[in-house]
């Protein structure tokens, strides 16, 4: 059997960690990987994070379970972060997952307990590991237009034009803020356009937050996922902890299912349960409970808050940073989205060719589709990386 194994196409993400790892030039620079660094190129762990840790150390008394949806304190904590007061909690079924990942896992596997004959629509483009995990359950799966390549905007007429052909039942991923991988995002305006679609068409939206507090704000990029969430009957929610508590590998992450009513509630809450018990039983609780210790105590919650805006603003640096060096080498205005984008990825709209020479010249990797981790930058590396980029003829 295990002879017989069918190959599987190789990560790019991954592969390129490999390439980065075995370059020996010193003044390389990586731009690929999805993870936040600071400007010492290191993923820190957040004062908060420690001084929950450092409590969670002394105070708990026992590893053993919590429950089948993870501890409800902590499904409470982030319900409330993620929802705020846009929808009663007596119709939000939740479920702890091993981060954000797991999250969308079972929430797409929770729709195959639902509508028969549910589609899901993906943005185009999306986080590869979306259309991925769909096609592995076997859903079917349907694009709609999201980036304009010439704007390096979002072509929000093509979004509409394409989603009018969603059915009732059919899933709508939509990135709840920061998207991934081009850094573009709706508008209030354009999130409350997408809402009278769903109403119109009873397609149900499935939101993956997974970078709030890297944008506009923690209030500020929840503004989508909270306005379907006052509005629309039904919606799935897949939330990450790994970014904004810099806990990614502590795999905290939560699966909500908002019901049309409380009474319909119960089922959902089961179906959840029965669902990680065939997937892990029990997901993680280290991560989870250092995030449900800060977000339920004031002073560690403010300092977290904190710390999240410096990272926040840091990034909004060196965007603007990065395209000031661009206009002004380019002498034009053509890389000034990269100031409007938000959250750590944009998509430049380089060809492969300029994406490879980057990387074979000046030691400047970045994944083959020009989406650059923005946050792999530092003050001192965004004029090497300007530099390079004309260089290559951007």
């Amino acid at each position: 059997m295990l002879t017989d194994l069918t190959p599987q196409p190789a990560d790019k993400i991954l592969e390129l960690m490999q390439m980065f790892r075995e370059d020996t030039r010193s003044q390389k620079i990586d731009l690929g990987v999805g993870v936040y660094k600071n400007a010492q190129g290191v993923t820190p762990v957040m004062r908060a994070v420690k001084a929950a840790e450092r409590r969670l150390v002394e105070e708990q008394t026992t590893k053993s379970y919590t429950s089948l949806i993870g501890d409800p304190a902590y499904t409470a904590a982030l319900r409330d972060l993620v929802l705020g007061d846009s929808v009663s909690a007596d119709r939000v079924a939740v479920a702890g997952t091993p981060g954000g990942t797991g999250a969308l896992r079972q929430g797409f596997e929770l729709a195959r307990y639902g509508e028969a004959g549910t589609t899901v629509w993906l943005s185009s483009p999306t986080w590869p590991n979306h259309p991925t995990i769909v096609q592995y359950l076997g859903i079917p799966m349907r694009p709609y237009r999201y980036f304009d390549t010439e704007s390096r905007g979002v072509d929000f007429d093509g979004m509409l034009s394409d989603l009018k052909g969603a059915k009732a039942g059919d899933l709508v991923l939509l990135h709840g803020c920061c998207h991934n991988p081009t850094g573009a995002n709706l508008t209030p305006e354009q999130w409350g356009q997408v809402a009278d679609l769903l109403e119109q068409t009873g397609a149900v939206p499935f939101v993956d937050i997974a970078y709030q507090g890297f944008g506009d704000g923690l209030d500020e990029d929840a503004y989508g996922v909270r306005l379907l969430a006052s509005r629309m009957p039904e919606m799935i929610i897949a939330a990450s902890c790994s970014k904004n508590f810099g806990v990614y590998r502590d795999r905290a992450g939560l699966l909500m299912a908002i019901t049309p009513d409380a009474a319909s509630h119960g089922q959902a809450q089961v179906t959840l349960s029965f669902l990680n018990r065939q997937n892990y039983s029990f997901p993680p609780d280290h991560g989870a409970r250092v995030v449900q210790m800060i977000l339920d105590d004031d002073a560690l919650r403010a300092d977290w808050k904190a710390e999240l805006e410096d990272v926040r603003l840091g990034m909004l640096g060196l965007r603007q940073q990065l395209a000031d060096e661009l206009r002004q080498r380019t002498n034009s205005d053509r890389f000034d989205f990269i100031a409007k984008h938000r959250g750590m990825f944009s998509r430049t709209e380089i060809t492969p060719e300029q994406v490879l020479a980057l990387r074979e010249e000046h030691g400047i990797y970045m994944i083959g589709d020009s989406r650059m981790n923005v946050a792999g930058l530092n003050a001192e590396t965004v004029p090497l990386l300007a530099a390079a980029m004309v260089a290559v003829g951007a």
